[in-house]
């Protein structure tokens, strides 16, 4: 994913100008960016303070450690389940003979 230009604490300054009174197309000239990527940034963190958007942060870098770490668990249970289902096979081929 790509790294944003702007940092956690420019774009609380940027929501914040909106917040007294500053328009959106004002504040996007200004700031050269798009009404798109305000009204995203203003979903996502409206409301928020710096300690608030850092916990945020953290959490979603731990929960794509998390997933991470679960694809990797269920990688190595079915490579275990292989050997497995080989020998089943095996052993219902050797019935039906």
């Amino acid at each position: 994913m790509r790294k944003s230009r702007y940092t956690d604490s420019q774009i609380l300054a940027i929501l914040k100008q909106n917040e007294n009174s500053v328009p959106v197309p004002e504040l996007c000239r200004e700031h050269g960016m798009s009404s798109a990527q305000f009204y995203k940034w203003r979903a996502t963190f409206g409301g928020m303070d710096a300690l608030m958007m850092k916990r945020l942060k953290e959490l979603e870098d731990e929960n794509k450690r998390l997933k991470k770490m679960y694809v990797e668990e269920r990688l190595k249970a079915e490579i275990r389940k292989e050997p497995l289902r080989e020998s089943c096979k095996a052993i219902s081929a050797m019935k039906t003979l």
